[in-house]
Order: C-alpha cells, then structure tokens, then sequence
C-alpha cells in the first residue's frame, strides 16, 4: 500500500513540475526575464525528466513483470520530446514550443497509473522486442514534436496574415518567442527526417520480430497498415521537399496528416481495445 501512494505520489509531483514549468515559462517570456529563465530551465528540464523517467520505468517493469499500453506509449512519447526540445533549446529559442509540449507531458505522466496495459509474455518479452518499442516510441517523439511545430507555424502564418484588428498581446508575446518562419521550418524538416529514419527502422524491426514470433514476417492488421500508410505520408512528404521545394501549408497538411495515421496505427487502436472495449 505504501508503495502504491509512493508511486502515485510520484506521478502527481512529475505531473505538477511539468505545469509549474510551463507556467513559469509563461511569465517569463517577457523579454527581460527569458534570458535568466533559459538558464534554469536548461538545469531543471532533465531532472523532472529524470523523475519521469523513474515512474515511467515503475509503471512498465515494477510489477515484476513487462507491462506496455497506450498510456506507456504516450508517456514514454512525451518524456522523449520533452528531452528533444529541451536539447534544441540549446540551439534555437524553444519557449514558444515549452509552452505547449510541457502541459501535454503533465498530462501524459499519470497515465499509466489508471490504464496499467497488457502483459507482455515471457517468450515476448526479448531485448528485440524492447528495442524495438524504444526504436517505434522514438519516433513517436520526433513525429510528435514535428506535428506541434507545424501547428505553431500555422498560427505564426495566421498571425501575419491577419486582417487588421486588434492584436492577441497574450499570444503575441508567445509566438514572439519562437524562432523565424524559415528557421522552423528548416527545424520541421530535420525533426520529420530524424522521425522517418527511426520510422524506418521500426518497420524493418517489426518484420524481423514479428517473423521469430508469429512466424510470419509482416502481419496486416490497422496497426501494420496505419503505420506504413504514415511511413509512405512521411517519404512522400521528404521527397516533395528534395525534388520540388515543397514548403508553407503544403508541408504543414502532410505532415499533420502523416501524425494523425501514425497516432492511429498503435496509440488510438491501443485506446479502443483498452478504454471502450475494455480487452487487454
């Protein structure tokens, strides 16, 4: 009992931290306190990420055996972008991006202590398999990321597009923290490429693990068929940007597209089967 409130006490604190971050992050994107912030926050993101990490790892292997769902996978997603926009921080201004991965990731955090996931099998549960679900939530995280970024780019066009009137100063204070059009845009496209190099190779894993276990190299149900359906989204996307310069709200739609079908191939059908149709 006393580990059972030691391990939902440690999902509140993490959750909590997430949002005192993000609130934080909120106050200080005035101009003359965002330097002296980005100090701390390049100090305090990987220690809430460590106590993520901790609970994350309590959810999946504390009961003594494997256990992985939707909310592992979301959880796990989250902890991975979190990591990714904290290094990019160092690089580019990322408090625009703060503001919305942050909140996502306190919500994210709990989740696995309410929907706790299928066992898996002893026989399944190799280093293969765990590579690969390390190899498939990576890119998750990279594709998730790219797909909020493309949605701060949409505002950001919208915003200066915007028929006259007056201003958002609230969301203007925000979206002025984040990089230039083009700079994001160039960022879009390393986070898509990183995200459909580990795309690909999740696939490829996912054939080889599939053939030891089932004894069949690839097995076509949604999730097989959503997530090549993204892969194809992913590659076509990357090869309009090589051959015709494809940017703008072109690339945005691709990309969110890409997301939606990707989200559906394991986190959605997951969902389903664990929430509405209660089959674990």
């Amino acid at each position: 009992m006393e580990s059972a409130a030691f391990y939902v006490l440690g999902h509140t604190t993490v959750a909590a931290l997430y949002l005192v971050m993000a609130a934080i992050t909120w106050r200080a994107l005035r101009s003359e306190e965002a330097a002296r912030w980005s100090n701390w926050r390049r100090l305090l993101i990987p220690v809430i990420a460590a106590g993520h990490l901790l609970v994350l790892a309590h959810a999946v292997i504390g009961s003594g055996e494997f256990r992985f769902g939707f909310a592992h996978a979301l959880s796990a997603t989250l902890l991975l972008a979190v990591l990714i926009i904290w290094i990019e921080g160092f690089f580019v201004p990322m408090r625009g991006l703060d503001m919305v991965v942050l909140p996502i990731a306190a919500v994210c955090v709990p989740l696995p202590s309410v929907f706790h996931g299928a066992a898996v099998s002893a026989a399944a549960d190799t280093g293969a398999l765990r590579l690969h679900l390390l190899m498939a939530i990576s890119a998750y995280s990279f594709l998730t990321i790219a797909a909020l970024h493309a949605l701060l780019m949409a505002s950001i066009d919208r915003q200066l597009h915007a028929a006259l009137g007056a201003p958002d100063r609230a969301s203007s204070r925000w979206l002025a923290q984040m990089p230039p059009l083009l700079a994001m845009e160039r960022m879009l496209f390393r986070l898509i490429a990183s995200g459909f190099v580990l795309l690909t190779l999740t696939l490829v894993s996912g054939i080889f693990f599939s053939e030891a276990l089932f004894g069949r190299a690839l097995r076509f149900d949604h999730k097989t068929v959503f997530t090549i359906a993204s892969w194809f989204v992913f590659a076509g996307l990357l090869a309009g940007r090589f051959v015709f310069g494809w940017r703008g709200r072109k690339a945005l739609r691709w990309t969110l597209a890409g997301f939606l079908m990707l989200l559906l191939a394991y986190v959605g059908s997951r969902f389903v089967l664990e929430v509405i149709l209660r089959r674990v």
